[in-house]
């Protein structure tokens, strides 16, 4: 039996909640995220619990936010390191978790969890190579790279990188704590609500912070595109508001400028895709790397969402 857990902030109530499922659906709990040591033993003790009636897990598999340590030969392996996430800088996930629950873990980001659940089931199914991006409470992106996400020294942070500012945005000072105008602290929730005192959810269509918002998004998609050449970029996040695709795709188009023949031939309604797995791909993708921690491959039976 294998299993998720999946750490994740809200952008639309600012909460953070934590959702631990079993394989098919078998067992699952949201819990609210409060202080680490409260959350974290509320998450073993629903594992804890769930083997002693269902079994032994083969293996548990953590999405998070981060930025976390990955490299198995750090000090500091399976950390949440310097978030702006209040209170949870430096707490190491998989050494609390390994004091309860003595089974295999792994832990990637929840961005990569959520394009390995695109791949399986939504808009990156039969892609070798594609970035998921997601821009809600942060802007964060996952690389597929042969058909399993890309970490190389460490997992990608592209949300942070700084883009030109845009025609008429120059007074804003950016909301990240640590960057202050990355892209993150420009177009993010929090962002756009300090920059028009509402949230995004709450703006019209004709809103002037869309295209502005869109310009900064493409930015980062221009990015991707001639360092990656990804086959697709797969957008999701609350920010993303159904009209807000064109406007990426059209600002997209003007920003890579025709070079190129290659790019001048992508089919930009596919290639700049919302995603389709669902609001359970996050942990879907978890079960699949706890699955392919153990036997070394990809499940390729499972049906829809996971079941199996």
């Amino acid at each position: 039996m294998f299993s998720p857990a999946n750490l994740r902030r809200t952008r639309k109530t600012g909460a953070m909640s934590t959702q631990p499922i079993l394989l098919g659906g078998v067992d699952q709990i949201r819990i609210p995220t409060t202080s680490p040591d409260e959350t974290l033993d509320a998450v073993a003790a629903f594992f804890v619990n769930a083997q002693s009636r269902h079994g032994r897990l083969s293996a548990l598999a953590i999405v998070s936010f981060g930025p976390l340590s990955l490299k198995p030969d750090a000090p500091d392996f399976g950390a949440i390191t310097s978030t702006p996430k209040p209170g949870w800088s430096d707490v190491n996930l998989l050494a609390h978790l390994r004091r309860f629950i003595d089974v295999p873990m792994t832990l990637d980001t929840d961005v990569n969890g959520a394009a390995v659940g695109e791949r399986l089931f939504g808009s990156g199914q039969g892609l070798e190579s594609f970035c998921y991006v997601t821009v809600g409470t942060g802007v964060g992106v996952g690389v597929m790279i042969g058909g399993a996400p890309h970490g190389g020294a460490n997992h990608p942070e592209a949300g942070h990188i700084r883009l030109p500012r845009a025609k008429g945005d120059q007074t804003f000072s950016g909301v990240c704590p640590f960057h202050g105008d990355c892209l993150e602290g420009l177009v993010s929730g929090p962002a756009l609500q300090a920059r028009c005192g509402a949230a995004a959810e709450t703006f019209s269509h004709d809103h002037p912070a869309w295209p502005m918002a869109a310009e900064y998004i493409a930015g980062l998609c221009t990015n991707l595109t001639y360092t990656l050449r990804p086959e697709r970029i797969i957008i999701g996040g609350g920010v993303m508001q159904p009209h807000m695709y064109d406007l990426v795709r059209q600002a997209l188009v003007k920003q890579l400028g025709g070079y190129d023949a290659s790019l001048r031939d992508l089919d930009m309604k596919t290639y700049i895709a919302a995603p389709t797995a669902g609001v359970s791909a996050g942990l879907v993708g978890a079960l699949a790397l706890a699955y392919r921690s153990v036997t070394g491959a990809w499940p390729k039976n499972w049906g829809t969402q996971g079941q199996v």
